[in-house]
């Protein structure tokens, strides 16, 4: 499905089994660190980078779902991280005292129930490693829809990101990183400086092109921050803000509209 004119491209569905994704980390840190039943049932620290998830999920198309499944009594020191990302949270008690949550089947289910009812849905996401995911892959795949996983490399089932029409490794994303800045103008062009570049990158890596348009890194900058206005930073509105990061883009009128990439 493309983009055509004006219109807005196919929206994105993203779904994770946010306790999977979170054991499998425990574990590559240290072998039956999450396993072992006194270790599942306290408080977790945070380890996932909920942001980089949900910037990867960007780049396929503007978030229409972001949905986490999981027993949220453990994951509360979460809680930051998951409303500035604007995740739905859906709350999920074991049967028993050492049973699964179910995510994985609620997951699922949801997901065939959103596609049915939401026809801009393009793109099914799934944030999670299990071969239990695999039945649902058929059925994305014969709605027409685009299936993207992500799992950690080690814990992961090939069949499962196999199954995908694309599978990111978890294990590979990058949480941006900020530098401090000795004045707050300065502060502030950091600021929109990497924005702008994330939002290229993720272009970039999602089109399999270095060279993007204008309009889609706009597009894409507005999937990442909703709040972000090129007047705050000193620009008179987007094209003016490319033209003063002149020394970070290249720029190619070769074709019919203008096409940027990063130096």
């Amino acid at each position: 499905m493309q983009q055509r004119g004006s219109e807005q491209p196919p929206s994105v569905a993203l779904y994770w089994d946010f306790e999977n994704l979170h054991a499998s980390l425990c574990e590559a840190r240290q072998e039956g660190a999450y396993s072992k039943q006194d270790n599942r049932f306290r408080v977790q620290e945070p380890l996932i980078d909920i942001q980089a998830v949900v910037e990867l999920a960007a780049s396929f198309g503007p978030i229409a779902i972001n949905r986490a499944y999981c027993n949220w009594q453990y994951f509360s020191r979460y809680r930051d991280a998951l409303l500035q990302c604007a995740v739905e949270l859906i709350q999920l008690f074991p049967p028993g005292g050492s049973a699964k949550n179910g995510a994985d089947i609620s997951l699922c289910l949801d997901a065939m129930e959103d596609m049915g009812r939401f026809s801009h849905i393009g793109t099914i996401i799934i944030v999670g490693g299990d071969s239990d995911f695999m039945p649902v892959s058929q059925k994305v795949k014969a709605a027409g829809r685009s299936l993207v996983g992500i799992g950690t490399r080690k814990s992961t089932n090939r069949h499962w990101a196999k199954s995908c029409h694309a599978f990111h490794y978890y294990d590979n994303l990058q949480a941006p990183g900020t530098a401090a800045a000795p004045s707050a103008e300065s502060l502030a062009e950091d600021a929109a400086a990497g924005l702008l570049t994330r939002a290229i990158r993720l272009l970039a890596q999602a089109q399999g092109d270095a060279w993007v348009s204008p309009q889609a890194v706009w597009q894409m900058i507005r999937r990442l921050d909703s709040t972000f206005d090129p007047k705050e930073y000193g620009h008179a509105n987007f094209p003016a803000m490319l033209s003063a990061f002149g020394a970070l883009l290249e720029v190619s009128e070769a074709g019919q509209a203008p096409m940027i990439r990063l130096r």
